[in-house]
């Protein structure tokens, strides 16, 4: 019934994550030949990065992970692994377009406007899809990331904040009390709706007719949607709204929940801000990186797992985890520990919607390049 597409901006680390290599134990620093493409253009060496966390194996299925995810790794009898994940550019803003609409160029319709297109919409006073970004800023290319493409506008993505208004011009005015702002809204409606009729293709006018109506019926039921502080301590604790660590995302992956609660079909929530240093772009320290990323959203993912199985959500609710490509098995650079992009392969996972769990799904080759 609803899509929840957890982005994580920049690229994340496969082999530092989800797709455990042990042939690399003992490799750093070598120089080996293999053929990279990133942003640095078509490599055929490179210098090995051992990946920097100790990985062991979790639940019944005994699926290896990391130790950047200690607290999602308790679920991985409800996910399924996609190790076998590719995209046609290593760029972020096309590999963006591809991940997010099929297409490394902008203009046809994101993911969630065709989940919105393809369900219809469950609630008449929220919108059927809705993007939160990170507290940074949001990704290259910003709202064409979840646009509509060529479908009506009706169907692109709202943008949700977390504190204060969800969403900005929320409140009516002052002066638009009692009555006067519906017999504003119809009178503005009635025009609409008369010019409408008399063109063809008015597929625009439509959607400004929709958004009207949809803003409307917002005032009330978007501001109670945002209102986390009526939840108990408990939920509050299980997305790590007491940790400063984890507040933010925690906070907006609670707010998903609630939405999907309400009917919202597809929700997509980014972490990672406009620059690199504060995205999963890991081309400088790769263990100060994803240590802070993971470590950011770690406990909130975990507890969004639990919480939607916990209210029978799960089953009815598909859930996606990953970024526009992987990283490479190299160095970057000739000091450090910064891997360039990597879009011949990486780890996507999935969880709910009625998926098979406790599985692994294709397979990069043995340094996960």
């Amino acid at each position: 019934k609803s899509v929840i597409f957890l982005f994580m901006y920049g690229g994340p680390s496969h082999i530092d994550t989800f797709d455990y290599k042990p042939q690399m134990i003992g490799m750093d620093g070598k120089t080996i030949d293999v053929k990279t493409f990133g942003r640095g253009g078509k490599r055929s060496r490179g210098r090995i990065v051992e990946p920097r966390w100790k990985f062991q194996q979790y639940g019944d299925c005994g699926k290896w992970v990391s130790s950047l995810f200690p607290n999602v790794a308790r679920h991985v009898d409800d996910m399924a692994f996609i190790h076998s994940m590719t995209a046609d550019s290593p760029i972020h803003g096309s590999a963006m377009f591809m991940m997010n609409s099929g297409r490394v160029l902008s203009g046809s319709p994101s993911l969630g406007s065709w989940a919105t297109y393809g369900l219809g919409t469950a609630n008449q006073n929220l919108p059927g899809y809705v993007v939160m970004l990170d507290r940074k800023g949001g990704p290259i290319n910003g709202a064409k990331n979840w646009s509509s493409g060529y479908m009506p506008a009706s169907y692109e993505g709202t943008h949700f904040k977390t504190e204060g208004e969800p969403v900005l011009d929320l409140a009516p005015p002052a002066h638009m009390s009692g009555g006067i702002q519906r017999d504003l809204i119809d009178s503005i409606q009635r025009a609409n709706r008369r010019h409408a009729s008399t063109r063809s293709g008015s597929a625009d006018l439509d959607a400004r007719i929709a958004s009207y109506e949809l803003a409307y019926g917002m005032q009330a039921t978007a501001s109670e949607a945002v209102e986390l502080d009526k939840e108990n301590e408990y939920t509050k604790k299980l997305y790590g709204l007491d940790d400063p660590a984890t507040k933010d995302f925690g906070k907006r992956c609670l707010l998903t929940r609630r939405l999907v609660e309400r009917g919202v079909r597809f929700i997509q929530v980014y972490s990672g801000g406009a620059h690199n240093d504060d995205n999963w772009d890991a081309h400088g320290d790769l263990e100060k990186n994803h240590n802070h990323h993971a470590g950011a959203t770690d406990r909130p993912i975990a507890g969004l797992l639990q919480d939607l199985k916990d209210r029978g959500l799960l089953d009815e609710t598909l859930v996606i985890w990953g970024g526009e490509f992987g990283r490479q098995p190299t160095a970057e650079y000739t000091k450090g520990s910064g891997r360039d992009h990597n879009s011949y392969g990486f780890t996507m996972w999935m969880a709910g919607g009625g998926i098979k769990g406790g599985v692994s799904i294709g397979a990069t080759d043995e340094i996960g390049s």
